[in-house]
């Protein structure tokens, strides 16, 4: 990937971050963790983040050595032409994969809670298009509008969940530890991948104003979206216990239903909605941005946004397939965040073992030196 006159700060790195992970907040995410782990579930950002520590450490640790090379740039210098590609494109097809997936997921949220008598075709298009759309205009433009949207955003989901704390009951986090420390430990590990993201966003490292910014801005937005995560799954948990939470599939937009202000106001999430979708569109352009950034650095396209319409096609025809979507979206997204776990786990190990061997360190010593 060719460095660009246009650059991401760290401001538009971080607001990105925040609207891409912090977002899960608000689809199956938590009922997929309190399924298993019951009233223990906000541990399990916490405890997969406390594992995901030493593989982001690494990670970020090859990428600002091997400076001015994306992922895919280091996959290909540290393991070869031929080992690099297939690296990357099980890559491209993980990130992919997840992409059809979540918006699959999306595009069921909209139909069944919000425009129900509107056909799944539509909505899923239309939610495919308008992130194709801004995809196509680079990531510098996703960065940007990320910013000038993430306090809006943020200062929204704050206010509803600040809301939601009139109906909580505090007994409701007993037994502490859910259904024990082991399975806790377990499933957090398991559930690590949430944090998979800032692995696939060392593909935009060529254009990050500097390499100080990214690593300083990627471990800033870890522990907020810790935070975030594990705090509002608390609150759900707070609010409605744990079993009715693992029998629905979107607590955040159950939860807003039941917000009032005063006597008035009582269909908010009439005034949520908007910021939510306007979410869902920042993080999927971020999504199909950087799937055609590694899909054209694998078959050597350099204008690889020009495949992003037929990317973004790809993504709308496989999505469609699934029937009762809420049953199978939830299946396999489950089955995919158990599956990639490892591969987020492992992967940064292995980078910084192969650059150790070939003494990449040492070269960034040596030049610090001189």
């Amino acid at each position: 990937m060719d460095k660009k006159n246009g650059t991401v700060g760290i401001r538009e790195y971080v607001a990105l971050v925040l609207l891409m992970i912090g977002s899960k907040l608000s689809d199956d995410t938590a009922a997929l963790l309190y399924d298993k782990l019951k009233n223990a579930a906000w541990m399990s950002p916490i405890i997969g983040g406390m594992l995901s520590f030493i593989p982001i450490y690494l990670f970020l640790k090859v990428m600002t050595t091997l400076k001015d090379k994306n992922l895919h740039d280091v996959n290909i210098y540290l393991f070869g032409k031929y080992f690099g590609n297939v690296l990357s494109l099980l890559l491209w097809m993980t990130g992919t994969a997840a992409i059809i997936i979540e918006s699959r997921g999306y595009a069921d949220i909209i139909t069944n809670l919000y425009f129900t008598k509107t056909p799944l075709l539509a909505v899923y298009g239309v939610l495919i298009l308008v992130c194709a759309y801004s995809a196509k205009k680079g990531i510098e433009h996703i960065g940007s509008v990320a910013w000038m949207l993430v306090f809006y955003v943020k200062i929204t989901f704050l206010l509803s969940l600040l809301l939601s704390l009139q109906k909580t009951q505090f007994n409701r986090m007993f037994p502490f530890w859910g259904p024990g420390i082991k399975e806790v430990i377990q499933e957090g590990t398991l559930k690590s991948s949430v944090y998979f993201d800032l692995l696939f966003l060392g593909l935009i490292t060529p254009i990050m104003s500097s390499m100080k910014d990214y690593k300083k801005g990627t471990w800033l937005v870890f522990v907020l979206v810790i935070i975030e995560i594990s705090g509002s799954l608390l609150i759900y948990e707070l609010m409605f216990d744990w079993i009715p939470i693992s029998n629905v599939s979107y607590p955040f937009h159950e939860a807003i239903r039941y917000i009032s202000i005063g006597r008035f106001l009582t269909n908010v999430e009439t005034f949520f909605f908007p910021i939510w979708l306007i979410m869902c569109f920042i993080r999927f352009a971020a999504y199909i941005y950087l799937s055609a950034i590694l899909f054209g650095g694998i078959f050597n396209i350099k204008k690889f946004e020009n495949i992003i319409p037929a990317l973004g096609m790809l993504i709308l025809l496989i999505g469609m397939i699934p029937e009762t979507p809420a049953y199978t979206t939830y299946f396999l997204r489950n089955h995919f965040l158990n599956f990639i776990s490892p591969l987020f786990l492992g992967f940064p190990f292995l980078l910084w073992v192969v650059a150790k061997a070939k003494g990449e360190f040492k070269h960034e010593k040596s030049n610090k030196n001189m």
